[in-house]
């Protein structure tokens, strides 16, 4: 893995600019398909590993990362692909039942249950879309949220259940935060997109449910996992601190990411407990999630405080970047600007490929290269990109269009 010693200002618009172009770059010349969607394996240098496999997931986020880049470039073409992205959900995963399938390889549907995850994603990619001016996806965005409320939503818990089976009729008994957690992030974009205060009074049930109700039985964190009646299960998937989707143990990535979405949440409809509750948060997983010895957030830690997973994943780092900015923006305390700091250096040292752009989606504790797959299904760098197009909106916000500097 190659580092760089000399750093840039990470406090510049101009440097997050240009580091998301250098990451768009990354994709530019391989990901788009012209027979429909985009491919969504990639090693290090850009090769396309796998030209069949579509996880909804990167369908779903190619179209985020293209509607903003269109948004924040104005070049005509990143408009086009996220259109392009969007007719490939409605023609390659919409369903005969009426969800979005999880994913297919070629003409083979590989798993087509309905994912409450999945369709927050398309909410947040036909937001988006609809921000951009692209036919279809108001109706879209309407459509899934109609779909969610009458197969995930269960009124009396504020929450959303996870998966029904490929019929559609069966639901699983297994519940989760994650979906809960990326479905506020959709709502969120869906209010601002719309402006219908539907999706943000929902979000902000919601994100009370996680972030207080619930978690005030966690020694004030956010569990991954829940049995059917919203009680913690604190032993599914103990054997599996390193699941992609539902890993056991406190994630400080989902703990920052909360953070981050309570401080959106606040800046549309301002509330006591926001600030409060996203300060507990970041600061309970910056204290116990930070890896001292290496640096870097890992992936998890357990019940008792020790590292499940201490892997570095690229992810975790870009959520907590952006996180921090907010609150060093919220609140001015010197220490969250610190944190900025630490973390942008950490990744740029470690996550950020310097030779071929985009950032390696693992390392090891100690920072080390160890697979040589950039961007598998599910990537996309989204959580890169988008965590540099959010600061930038706050500096936006904070210094009147201008950002802070140039």
């Amino acid at each position: 893995m190659t580092t760089s010693t000399d750093k840039p200002d990470f406090e510049s618009p101009a440097f997050l600019k240009a580091h998301i172009e250098d990451i768009l770059a990354f994709y530019e010349s391989v990901a788009f398909d012209n027979h429909g969607g985009f491919f969504q394996h990639f090693l290090d240098d850009g090769t396309i590993y796998d030209h069949e496999t579509r996880h909804l997931v990167s369908s779903t986020r190619f179209v985020f990362n293209y509607a903003n880049a269109f948004l924040s470039t104005g070049r005509p073409h990143y408009r086009d692909w996220s259109a392009h992205g969007l007719r490939y959900l409605e023609t390659h995963h919409r369903t005969a039942e009426g969800h979005f399938l999880w994913q297919r390889k070629g003409d083979v549907i590989e798993e087509g249950r309905a994912m409450a995850y999945g369709h927050s994603f398309v909410i947040l990619a036909a937001a988006w879309a609809h921000r951009a001016g692209i036919d279809g996806a108001a109706a879209l965005l309407s459509g899934t949220w109609d779909y969610m409320e009458t197969h995930f939503f269960e009124a009396a818990h504020n929450a959303y259940a996870d998966e029904r089976d490929a019929s559609g009729r069966t639901l699983s008994p297994y519940r989760g935060q994650n979906a809960n957690m990326h479905t506020v992030e959709a709502l969120i974009a869906a209010f601002e997109a719309t402006g219908e205060a539907r999706y943000l009074d929902r979000a902000e049930a919601v994100a009370h449910r996680f972030t207080v109700e619930l978690a005030a039985e966690a020694d004030g964190q956010v569990w991954e996992h829940y049995t059917e009646g919203w009680q913690h299960d604190w032993t599914y998937n103990i054997d599996k601190p390193d699941d992609l989707f539902k890993p056991w143990g406190f994630q400080p990535g989902h703990q920052v990411e909360w953070a981050k979405l309570l401080l959106q949440l606040d800046s549309h409809r301002p509330a006591d407990w926001h600030l409060a509750t996203a300060e507990r948060l970041y600061e309970l997983a910056m204290t116990r999630g930070w890896d001292s010895a290496h640096g870097g957030l890992v992936y998890g830690y357990g019940t008792d405080g020790s590292f499940s997973d201490a892997h570095k994943y690229f992810w975790v780092q870009a959520e907590a970047i952006a996180t921090a900015w907010r609150l060093y923006d919220r609140t001015g305390k010197d220490g969250y600007r610190t944190d900025y700091h630490r973390l942008w250096d950490w990744s740029w040292d470690h996550l950020v490929d310097h030779n071929h752009g985009a950032w390696y989606r693992i390392t090891s504790r100690e920072g080390d290269w160890i697979e040589p797959f950039k961007s598998p299904a599910g990537k996309t760098d989204y959580h890169t990109m988008g965590a540099c197009w959010d600061v930038l909106s706050v500096m936006r916000s904070s210094n009147g269009g201008a950002g802070t500097r140039s």
